[in-house]
């Protein structure tokens, strides 16, 4: 909770503004508000009764002013003096409007939430609740700063929606956006103002009736000195009067101090009259005077406590019970009582003065807050960002300062409305960065969109192919370039990768259709090659070499006419290699023989696979050690030369004409794998 929400939930601290003419101040409520001041210009009835009542007031006034001493008074004093009279001013003038709709006064003591803090939800809630719960002409207040900050939030809520809805393409004039909330929001509002405006329109009515009461029983007081009965007779009529007077409802708040200071004129009157009898004057005096002692004796109580605004309202209270249900005492005392009344006003008023400071400190430093949040957006404002992630994350936290600022509390009125433009022209510039970049944005997603659909064709061109060798790596290419391409508008990004991905799909599960048909051929030649394996396994090589060497070649072509196998049983070529092997191992054959024997097994095995890279790799392989050989032989008939003049039977010698013959051998038999291969393509 902020410290102004906490001093205003303790002590009302709204009352600083709205204690004086709050009816005025509602433009929500003009209607009823004019209304409520026709009763200036419709009383005819009375005005000639008012106009005597002002003269009254008048002499009333000058008649004080001779009393007092004519002496030079000190600048401070008439300072200090003006100050007095202004808090008494503003009790009267709060006491005349609780006295023209007593409802009033009830707003004091309805609690002040943190409505700052409140969701828009909240808000209508809260709102909803003083409508059924409180009397309608007490929660104005309450009422205006519910609706200033409900269309506050609204507001941003409606910029937040309309960014959204141009960052997705559309148009400003196009924009339109509603919510429940303000619907159910604007309901209550529609309610508030018809009860307010019918309450006005009664209460109007009583005020005109109370106030032709009020001044018929001042006529009656006037008559009271020119009746010729007996003075109890008189005196009980007067009391008659007085009651009347205390149980006539209220009137208009600016005919209330003129009828009541006449009142009470007429009323010193009729003491200065009972003259003729000082028991029952005195009587009422000293009834007067004791109560009234009451009063400044919780008055200066009051003057101790510390909670400053609960105290001025009871003070409100008691000038309240003072002026309007007790009167006059004896001249005496008048001046004694009502200065030290004036006293304990004063030290009462002093300390809201004190506590408003407080208030203001406060508001001082949610201005400072909140200066700082806008000067916080600001930096972001200044600061570059070309990626859409970068962007995300100043968004949110622009949207975290937005929430601060919105939950830092009030600051000082007379600046409220500049602070609130500074920080909404804040948002508004970091909403238009925002929005050029994601225009750009857009422009580059439009592109991408053209690349992808031009993806999307290839795909649906080529869906149906059989030609598995050519379309599938063309099928896997366009869909490792999809991955490449950047985002696109977020209205076509599922409608053309579902388009994309069928094709793909489709293309995929004939392809897998056809490699499950395959398979299944596989593995019937796999079990067939087990079994010739078994067989291979079981041959005894015979005295007659050919005989045994035709066998073995024998047994290769079936194994490679048998077919290939699943990949996963791809070991079983490598158990035929190794038992052919053996095999030839026991045949009394050339070396060299052998070998091609064995590498013509080997290529039939390389040549079965989907994979022309490991054919590529072998015939590489070969050319490779074809030329390390030549170099070898080069390398050997260069050291021949070193022995120009040595004997061909010199060891030396002999040996290197042996590496010669030995890698020549080498050479014819990489020679003819190559030739071999060769044929293979």
């Amino acid at each position: 909770m902020s410290e102004t929400n906490k001093l205003q939930n303790a002590e009302g601290a709204e009352e600083k503004n709205n204690t004086t003419n709050e009816l005025n101040q509602d433009n929500s409520i003009n209607e009823s508000s004019t209304e409520t001041n026709d009763l200036q210009n419709e009383n005819n009835s009375v005005s000639e009764e008012e106009a005597t009542v002002n003269e009254e007031n008048s002499e009333t006034e000058n008649h004080q002013n001779t009393e007092q001493p004519q002496e030079k008074i000190k600048p401070e004093v008439k300072k200090m003096a003006s100050e007095d009279d202004e808090v008494i001013n503003e009790i009267e003038e709060s006491n005349a409007e609780d006295a023209e709709d007593e409802g009033n006064k009830d707003r004091h003591t309805i609690e002040v939430k943190e409505y700052d803090s409140m969701s828009l939800e909240a808000l209508a809630i809260e709102f909803e609740k003083l409508l059924k719960n409180e009397k309608i002409q007490a929660i104005k207040s309450h009422v205006n700063t519910i609706n200033e900050t409900f269309k506050t939030k609204f507001q941003a809520l409606i910029d937040e929606k309309k960014e959204e809805f141009l960052n997705n393409g559309g148009n400003d004039i196009d924009f339109y956006y509603s919510s429940p909330v303000q619907k159910r929001f604007k309901e209550s509002y529609r309610d508030y103002r018809k009860k307010l405006n019918d309450h006005y329109k009664s209460l109007e009515k009583n005020l005109k009736q109370n106030l032709a009461e009020k001044l018929e029983i001042i006529e009656e007081l006037k008559g009271l000195i020119n009746v010729e009965e007996n003075i109890n007779t008189t005196y009980k009529h007067f009391k008659e009067l007085q009651e009347r007077w205390r149980n006539t409802g209220p009137i208009p708040r600016d005919k209330y101090n003129n009828a009541w200071n006449s009142y009470h004129h007429h009323v010193e009157i009729f003491y200065d009259f009972l003259h003729l009898n000082r028991d029952l004057r005195d009587l009422d005096f000293k009834h007067n005077l004791e109560k009234k002692l009451l009063i400044i004796q919780r008055a200066e109580e009051l003057a101790q406590d510390d909670h400053a605004m609960r105290s001025f309202r009871e003070l409100q209270e008691l000038h309240k019970m003072w002026k309007e249900e007790l009167g006059p005492v004896g001249k005496e005392h008048r001046e004694e009582i009502w200065q030290r009344f004036k006293a304990a006003t004063k030290i009462i008023n002093d300390k809201r003065q004190i506590y408003y400071q407080e208030i203001d400190k406060v508001y001082e430093k949610n201005l400072e807050n909140k200066l700082e949040i806008i000067a916080n957006i600001d930096i972001i404002n200044s600061q570059e960002t070309n990626s859409h992630g970068g962007w995300q994350k100043k968004i949110k936290e622009v949207e975290d300062l937005r929430n601060q600022f919105f939950n830092a509390g009030k600051v000082p009125i007379k600046v409220n409305e500049a602070t609130w433009a500074k920080f909404k022209e804040s948002v508004r510039n970091f909403n238009r960065q925002k929005n050029a970049f994601y225009k750009g944005l857009k422009k580059e997603q439009y592109k991408n969109l053209q690349k992808k659909l031009e993806l999307i064709k290839i795909a649906e061109d080529n869906k149906d192919s059989d030609d598995f060798d050519v379309t599938t790596p063309l099928m896997k290419k366009i869909q490792s370039d999809w991955k490449k391409i950047g985002h696109v508008p977020r209205k076509d990004s599922d409608k053309i990768w579902k388009q994309f991905k069928g094709a793909c799909n489709h293309y995929f599960d004939k392809l897998h259709s056809k490699r499950n048909a395959a398979n299944k051929e596989n593995l019937e030649a796999f079990n067939k090659k087990v079994n010739l394996l078994e067989a291979l396994k079981d041959l005894k090589p015979s005295k007659d070499k050919e005989k045994d060497i035709s066998e073995i070649k024998d047994y290769i072509n079936k194994w490679k006419d048998l077919g290939r196998v699943p990949n996963d049983k791809r070991y079983i070529e490598g158990k035929f290699q190794k038992t052919v092997d053996e095999l030839l191992s026991h045949l009394n054959m050339e070396k060299n023989e052998v070998e091609m024997i064995k590498f013509e097994s080997k290529l039939d095995n390389l040549n079965a696979s989907d994979d022309t890279r490991n054919l590529d790799n072998e015939r590489s392989f070969i050319r490779k050690k074809i030329d390390e050989v030549k170099s070898q032989i080069n390398q050997l008939e260069n050291n021949l030369q070193f022995f120009t003049n040595v004997d061909d039977e010199n060891p030396l010698v002999k040996e290197v004409h042996n590496n010669i013959k030995a890698h020549k051998e080498t050479l014819k038999l990489w020679k003819t794998k190559l030739k071999k291969i060769k044929e293979l393509y």
